[in-house]
């Protein structure tokens, strides 16, 4: 038995080398990680990340974990995970990482900067960003990643906090398709639907696009409940009429932003937890920068993103982006 480890153990080093030098007998990433069985990687353990690292733990992985919030570490390490002291000491411990983190410059640190992930990275090693940021900031990645025999791709997420726990995630994975089945294994222990989107940015482009829907008919759903109350009308007597006619929508069934519509989602917990209002207004900015780039008109979107950065100015920056609905209920004082 302990022949065979080493036999394995080789194997896997070997093809290791032999990728990160290109030689004809190149394996991919996919092919390589059906052999590993080394720690995964994972940066970032806020709302999202944190549930996501749980999950890992859950399906039997083992895992390296770091952020910057020490309690969040010490939750993880009190569940079975190993702490790390920077993402410099993640990179050199694992051949798998997934990072979690809030913005474009974000990311760039945690890979770039100093005791960064590329300071340390493996030949090798397959890195997931689940983070929401600037598709040409995951093409830039992706490239910094591929000098240094790396493969990276971007796989934001869509669900929500409580999809992070269920682990029924939705992940939008980009870049090379033959890589795309190591990120599939790894991923399918945080989510339910794994669906390639082609080249590294285009997980960014679709998630950008589905949030700026999602901001759109959050505030939609707001507005009308909000007027129905006006009227006169029971919120959950109208939600249910909402959700059996052409007016449904994720934002009105499942995330409804009117306390007590709804159990267990931020509406009914004051506003906690869930998608900050400053997370939507980011992304609002990011979707509005690749219109301008792209010359597509997108006027609802732009109003959206206008919504958003007022909320954080009113003090709901940190509140779930569903407190849209109390933004419009100041109206009533």
């Amino acid at each position: 038995m302990a022949l065979a480890r080493t036999k394995l153990f080789s194997f896997y080093t070997a093809s290791r080398h032999a990728w990160a030098r290109g030689t004809s007998r190149t394996l991919s990433v996919s092919q390589l990680h059906h052999k590993s069985s080394t720690s995964v990687g994972v940066i970032g353990l806020g709302n999202m990340g944190g549930p996501m690292a749980s999950n890992l733990l859950n399906k039997g992985h083992s895992i390296v974990v770091y952020d910057v919030n020490e309690e969040a570490v010490r939750k993880l390490e009190d569940e079975g995970a190993s702490a790390a002291s920077s993402p410099f000491e993640v990179a050199s411990k694992v051949d798998r990482i997934i990072t979690m983190l809030p913005n474009s410059q974000h990311v760039r640190s945690c890979y770039m900067g100093d005791k960064g992930v590329f300071q340390s990275v493996q030949p090798g090693t397959l890195i997931l960003d689940s983070s929401t940021i600037d598709p040409t900031v995951s093409k830039e990645m992706a490239g910094l990643a591929s000098k240094k025999g790396a493969v990276f791709m971007d796989a934001p997420v869509s669900g929500g906090v409580n999809a992070a726990k269920g682990g029924t995630l939705t992940f939008m994975v980009g870049g090379e398709e033959k890589e795309f089945e190591a990120a599939k294994v790894l991923l399918s222990a945080m989510g339910k639907n794994i669906v390639y989107c082609g080249q590294v940015g285009n997980g960014q482009a679709v998630k950008i696009c589905n949030n700026m829907l999602l901001a759109i008919t959050m505030i939609g759903t707001a507005e009308t409940m909000n007027l129905g109350m006006r009227l006169g009308l029971e919120p959950k007597l109208m939600a249910s009429i909402i959700n059996t006619a052409t007016g449904r929508c994720w934002a009105s069934e499942l995330y409804n932003p009117v306390p007590g519509v709804l159990d267990n989602v931020p509406s009914s917990n004051n506003y906690q937890g869930g998608f900050g209002t400053a997370l939507m207004a980011k992304d609002l900015g990011l979707a509005q920068g690749a219109a301008t780039s792209t010359q597509s008109p997108t006027p609802l979107g732009s109003l959206a993103h206008q919504i958003y950065r007022l909320m954080c100015n009113k003090g709901l920056a940190e509140k779930d982006f569903s407190s849209v609905f109390l933004l419009l209920q100041e109206d009533n004082k």
